[in-house]
């Protein structure tokens, strides 16, 4: 995926839903902060955008320009609507996303997750793809274990044994 494709996953998902901010919570989030990110973190050609005033409306945005949608056929790349509830964050992340908002997003702002952040989300899926996804932004230098580490400490809600164990994942990619 390529950053012009993100601003047009913007656009199009804003239009949609009337929505003039959207969480861009997965993967191709990193195309925020950074344009021209190592080509492993910008395989996926899907976008997962939740709307911030209205998250009702996330499964509008699926329902018409998710995957094998004429949108999806058109273009190449589709977007997931996602429900922000099921994703695990470190407190005050809102605070940190990284606004995309330019003459190619027509006036709707993409909230992009910070590198840690997402990391830190990514972490928490637990899954092959997000770990190895992960691991490319360690080796990348886009994130760094200090961070992430005092951003596993952030995590609310989290035992003490599921923090243990994001260390310890930490500690391994890093390695």
């Amino acid at each position: 995926m390529t950053r012009e494709q993100l601003e047009h996953a913007i656009r199009a998902a804003g239009a949609i839903c009337g929505d003039r901010e959207l969480y861009i919570v997965g993967s191709q989030a990193i195309l925020g902060s950074c344009r021209d990110a190592h080509p492993d973190l910008v395989r996926s050609m899907e976008v997962d955008i939740a709307p911030k005033n209205h998250p009702e409306l996330e499964s509008l945005i699926e329902g018409t320009i998710g995957e094998l949608s004429p949108f999806h056929k058109t273009f190449g790349f589709h977007v997931d609507g996602v429900d922000m509830e099921g994703i695990v964050l470190p407190a005050r992340w809102q605070e940190r996303v990284v606004v995309v908002d330019n003459a190619n997003t027509n006036g709707f702002r993409g909230l992009c997750l910070d590198p840690a952040d997402l990391a830190i989300s990514k972490l928490a899926a637990g899954r092959p793809k997000d770990i190895d996804f992960v691991r490319v932004m360690l080796r990348e230098r886009l994130v760094g274990p200090e961070i992430l580490h005092e951003r596993v400490d952030a995590i609310p809600g989290v035992d003490g044994g599921r923090t243990a164990s994001l260390h310890d994942l930490v500690n391994r990619l890093a390695a």
